[in-house]
């Protein structure tokens, strides 16, 4: 399994806000083919995402809601928005160095812009070829996993 240096030897904690059920399991075997994670925890709408993260409701406690490293966030969510969703983690002192990446079907560049105005770290297009699916996964993996350096806190 592809582990990030940053956190040598804990499980990576992926939380994957989508209401699509394909494109979600789609997305976790793409993630399990390539061996990209250790842990994917999935939401199906925006409310759900915010009480994950913000430890609300059902997700009180800590040790079955832990941060994740990434978060991949769908834009067109029911409930809460994604454009919402992201506006409010990168609102949160405890919750804006996690990195988000849209991943979404929506190419339209009002999208685009206001998913950088809210400070995305990046926007993906979902391939509708299953195999450029696929690739996009494990490279999206790689680099946010296994390259990219993480914030380690406070200094």
């Amino acid at each position: 399994m592809l582990k990030n240096t940053k956190f040598a030897g804990e499980p990576l904690e992926i939380l994957l806000v989508e209401d699509n059920e394909d494109h979600a399991e789609l997305i976790g075997r793409s993630f399990e083919k390539h061996q990209v994670l250790n842990k994917l925890k999935l939401v199906r709408d925006g409310a759900e995402a915010l009480d994950y993260l913000f430890r609300r409701n059902r997700y009180s406690d800590p040790a079955t809601s832990p941060r994740p490293h990434i978060i991949l966030l769908d834009l067109r969510l029911p409930k809460v928005d994604g454009l919402e969703v992201l506006s409010q983690i990168k609102e949160s002192e405890m919750l804006n160095r996690i990195p988000i990446v849209v991943l979404t079907s929506s190419k339209a560049n009002g999208d685009i812009n206001k998913a950088y105005a809210h400070h995305v770290n990046s926007y993906l297009v979902k391939p509708v070829d299953f195999n450029k699916f696929t690739e996009l996964m494990k490279d999206l993996g790689f680099y946010w996993l296994g390259w990219n350096q993480q914030s380690g806190g406070p200094e």
